[in-house]
């Protein structure tokens, strides 16, 4: 009996020990585990977990704070609002910049597969600029620079073969650029004032005062009115401004655009958008080709136009296409626009017209009212085209085919065969321009003829001044 308890003694002993064995050995192996995962976390400290400092992601907002992409945004969690609440505006913005769930990792995964590739990545631009939305800044400064243009006009219609002329109105706008010593000046599309009789220009204070043509460029589809100072009311006077022209040259595409007219005809309005393109042509539906210059290789010619998002509707034209600065970039034309299209409209950009409108702006003003149709020069014509003009140079003239005797044309020294290109500075290109220049004078009044005339060399220039006849 004794016996059999000491053998059982001795068996407990032995497991007690079996025991501490166990535990003594479980926490040396915790011991170890727990050192190697402190050293892991250690050395790997930067690719396990992103440093408290240091967002994995960092969101641009457009009122110049930053929202962090920090880890449990991939499990569903919002970005939060210094209260700890989650903002819709927040929330949204993460889920299109981060492209939805795990976005900002499958990014980063792209752009290491594309790291080692021969052909370079885009840097990410610092730039904090936003959509242009509230431009009421500018358009306060330049409205005042920017006028409405109304015109009349005398039609032809055919009415069962009968052909009969009505009076027809018109519209656009224009932008005040300077003035002399006795008129306001306003530059403007050519189509908006071509054929005029009369016009009249409405400023910002909704007073009205009658314009005349100054001078005009068909190729560009530029023009200049005057208005005379003394017919302008004070008050008007200090409500309006003259632009100031900005530099088309270095235009971006994508920079904002701001586009002020008098749409449709009724009265100023305002459109944005972005420059869509710079150096385009255009052509219309019946063929001509506008927004190129210097050849009529089409292959070879300079593109110039202005492409714009921002509407450009009939009304428009002659108006101002501005940058956010307030200054002018261009001058809208609706007369090169495809409306079958939207997003696409065009301005003729400032760089390439500014030498063209101080040209114009130095021309003699035409009266307001024609004075009707007794002046008289004398010759008969046709317009200049083909091999002449390209051999010369020239963008438009009549080469004169009869000089009629005893004519101010004849005692002045102009023969047949010569090219008459201006009187006064107002180009001609046809009989009809010709009639419409003489329209604005009076027997008796002298002009200056400039024209090529023939010679053993060939066509030299030739300036000649004539009194005018009456028929």
């Amino acid at each position: 009996m004794e016996e059999n308890e000491r053998v059982y003694q001795k068996t407990e002993d032995v497991q007690i020990k079996k025991m501490g064995m166990s535990v003594l050995g479980g926490l040396l192996f915790g011991l170890v585990a727990g050192l190697v995962i402190i050293v892991i976390l250690v050395v790997f400290k930067q690719e396990v977990m992103p440093d408290a400092g240091e967002p994995v992601a960092k969101i641009e907002t457009t009122d110049g704070g930053s929202l962090s992409d920090i880890s449990g945004q991939n499990e569903g969690k919002q970005p939060a609002d210094s209260s700890g609440e989650n903002t819709a505006d927040d929330k949204d913005l993460h889920e299109v910049t981060s492209g939805g769930e795990n976005g900002a990792d499958e990014t980063s995964d792209i752009n290491e597969m594309n790291s080692d590739s021969e052909i370079d990545m885009t840097d990410a631009t610092d730039s904090k600029a936003t959509v242009v939305t509230d431009v009421t800044e500018v358009v306060d400064r330049v409205m005042p620079c920017v006028v409405s243009i109304f015109g009349t006009y005398t039609m032809e219609d055919d009415f069962w073969g009968y052909l009969y002329d009505y009076e027809a109105e018109g519209g656009g706008s224009g932008i005040i650029v300077g003035e002399n010593d006795t008129e306001l000046l306003i530059a403007t599309n050519n189509h908006v004032v071509e054929d005029s009789e009369e016009l009249t220009v409405q400023f910002i204070d909704d007073s009205v005062a009658s314009a005349s043509v100054k001078g005009t460029d068909k190729d560009m589809d530029l023009a200049v009115i005057a208005i005379n100072l003394s017919d302008l009311d004070p008050a008007t006077k200090k409500m309006i401004r003259i632009a100031t022209l900005g530099n088309s040259d270095y235009l971006k595409v994508g920079e904002p655009a701001i586009a002020i007219g008098n749409a449709l005809g009724y009265g100023q309005s305002v459109t944005t958008g972005v420059i869509s393109a710079v150096n385009r042509a255009y052509t219309d539906k019946e063929g001509p080709l506008y927004g190129t210059e210097n050849s009529k290789d089409i292959s070879s010619q300079v593109k110039y136009l202005i492409q714009t998002d921002a509407a450009i509707n009939p009304g428009n034209s002659g108006g101002a296409l501005l940058n956010v600065r307030g200054e002018v970039i261009g001058i809208n034309s609706s007369k090169i626009a495809d409306y079958a299209t939207e997003g696409m409209g065009y301005a003729i950009p400032i760089s390439t017209a500014e030498p063209i409108l101080k040209d114009l702006m130095q021309k003699k003003t035409k009266p307001a009212e024609k004075r009707g149709d007794s002046a008289y020069l004398g010759i008969s014509g046709m317009a200049v085209t083909g091999e002449i003009l390209e051999k010369y140079n020239l963008k438009e003239g009549i080469y004169i085919t009869q000089v009629f005797d005893k004519t101010p044309a004849q005692k002045a020294g102009i023969r047949k065969g010569d090219i008459l290109l201006e009187i006064d500075g107002y180009t001609v290109g046809d009989m009809d321009d010709l009639t419409e220049v003489l329209s604005y004078y009076e027997e008796g009044d002298t002009v200056t003829v400039n024209l090529l005339t023939r010679t053993s060399d060939g066509y030299q220039a030739f300036d000649t001044t004539v009194k005018l006849g009456g028929k």
